[in-house]
């Protein structure tokens, strides 16, 4: 069984898919602070019409010993596959303590309870905001890593406690470093779904004749004067997990970056998404944002030779999936504002 951690959340409710596809019994461990119990109810139907694999789950805080002891003691539990975790890169500047203390120490919590109980295999999502300002472009595994902000200082401690462990406990692990992840899943059972939304994709969708959208600098050193993005669809990124941990058995540990090895700046973004609506939106050019680097591309080589993964999903088919998910979680939303109305 795969205990995934954040798995009512947008990339580990994705994970949770692909497991379920690959025919895997998954718990998933999650407090719902951001996460949402409609997408685990979606997610246990989903298993239950497709594959009728197990899908159990637990509504617990990664920082709750108590309760990752019981969770262990309960399941047998093969590999972890950890996303919870606090995201916001702005909230983590003005609240590092929040950060330090469910990232850091929940997941020091996490790593002493797979270690109690002899769970020595773990997939770990960190980010491409360990690196910092970037040196060169692409960026490759071996570039620095300087971090910015508390949210990627918090993932390079927990990097580095994991190469701790695997050298002191024989842990064995996958580290992932994302780049921006964009989409869904093309049957909507899951997608971007957060209170406060900071996301590129999301917000133009949400954007109309009441929201304008606002675009945080047009005088970058780029192709349009527009920052440029690696986007990397949420459906790939998943998949590789499972590759990631149907490899770690017999692999060395290893670190590598997920992206699509690409960029497209966030002007092509906003024409991608105004193609697919067939409309225009609202737009207002707003002053840089300080620490916006002005590219941010993965080198992805190291992902096609340790784990024969690669991005293949196109663009337009990302935001097409996003536009669907941004209909469903509409009526989702009023759902759950209605319980009586039947969507």
């Amino acid at each position: 069984m795969i205990l995934i951690t954040g798995g009512a959340g947008y990339i580990g409710s994705h994970s949770a898919i692909d497991f379920i596809k690959s025919g895997y019994d998954v718990v998933i461990l999650d407090n719902l602070s951001t996460g949402h119990q409609k997408i685990i109810e979606k997610l246990q139907n989903f298993a239950q019409d497709k594959k009728g694999n197990l899908v159990d789950f637990i509504n617990a805080d990664i920082r709750d010993i108590y309760a990752l002891n019981v969770l262990f003691n309960t399941y047998k539990i093969d590999a972890v596959v950890h996303f919870a975790a606090n995201s916001l890169v702005n909230e983590s500047v003005t609240n590092p303590a929040k950060y330090y203390d469910n990232n850091v120490l929940g997941t020091l919590n996490l790593l002493n309870a797979m270690m109690k109980n002899d769970v020595k295999k773990i997939v770990f999502s960190s980010t491409c905001a360990t690196y910092g300002e970037p040196e060169y472009i692409p960026i490759d595994e071996e570039h620095p890593q300087r971090p910015v902000n508390p949210y990627g200082s918090t993932k390079l401690a927990i990097e580095l406690a994991i190469k701790d462990y695997a050298k002191a406990y024989g842990l064995k692990y996958t580290i992932f470093r994302y780049f921006n992840v964009i989409g869904a899943d093309e049957n909507c059972i899951s997608g971007e779904w957060h209170d406060i939304e900071t996301h590129l994709v999301p917000n133009i969708l949400k954007a109309d004749k009441n929201k304008v959208f606002s675009l945080f600098g047009d005088d970058y050193d780029t192709k349009d004067g527009t920052c440029i993005r690696d986007y990397i669809d949420v459906v790939d990124l998943a998949q590789a997990h499972t590759m990631a941990y149907e490899h770690l058995e017999d692999s060395e540990n290893v670190i590598v970056n997920l992206g699509t090895g690409d960029g497209q700046s966030v002007k092509e973004i906003f024409a991608a998404v105004e193609k697919a609506l067939k409309t225009k939106v609202p737009l207002k050019v707003c002053p840089r944002r300080e620490g916006d680097p002005a590219r941010l591309i993965a080198n992805t080589e190291y992902a096609k030779e340790t784990l024969g993964w690669s991005a293949k999903t196109p663009l337009e088919i990302s935001i097409k999936n996003a536009a669907k998910w941004e209909k469903t979680l509409q009526n989702l939303n009023t759902e759950i504002k209605n319980p009586g109305v039947k969507l």
